[in-house]
């Protein structure tokens, strides 16, 4: 794999990161170049979002009460927002750049609803590098299938290799 392409993709509906050692090293600054891309993909669970709404507090009928949701101009349950948006942060903090990275800032436009079953595809893809400021700015976007349910940017602090 190239680090140009840097794409990787990994399914692994558990709650338990699988991973091998190599994805851990991730990037230094000085190796990223605008263009350079990364994906991860999860089928979203209805334990998913249950565990969501415990974890965050957001207890919206609208994901969780089946006979309210389809009364809701999505008739039926979807998943939260921000569930779907995490994901991103998984590119990020595990593949493109990777450990070490620190967040600064996250834009979401959210375009269409995820459900249970859907299959969600994270994608970054550098759009600029700052290498005096150690900072990389991101196109962001989620997909179900060919319909854009996320689409936003972000701007991310990177360690250089001496860091």
């Amino acid at each position: 794999m190239s680090e140009k392409q840097a794409m990787s993709e990994k399914n692994t509906g558990s709650a338990t990161p699988m991973f091998d050692i190599a994805e851990l090293e991730g990037f230094a600054m000085e190796q990223l170049e605008v263009g350079m891309s990364a994906i991860y993909s999860k089928t979203v669970t209805e334990s998913d979002i249950n565990l969501f709404c415990a974890i965050s507090g957001d207890t919206n009928p609208l994901h969780l009460d089946h006979e309210y949701a389809a009364t809701t101009m999505f008739g039926g349950p979807i998943a939260h927002g921000m569930l779907a948006a995490s994901f991103i942060s998984t590119v990020i903090g595990t593949k493109l750049p990777g450990p070490g990275c620190v967040y600064i800032s996250q834009n979401c436009r959210f375009k269409a609803p995820v459900r249970a079953g859907d299959t969600v595809r994270a994608r970054v893809t550098i759009t600029e590098v700052n290498m005096e400021r150690r900072r990389i700015k991101l196109e962001t976007t989620c997909r179900v299938g060919d319909t854009v349910v996320i689409d936003g940017d972000a701007e991310v602090l990177v360690p250089s290799r001496g860091a």
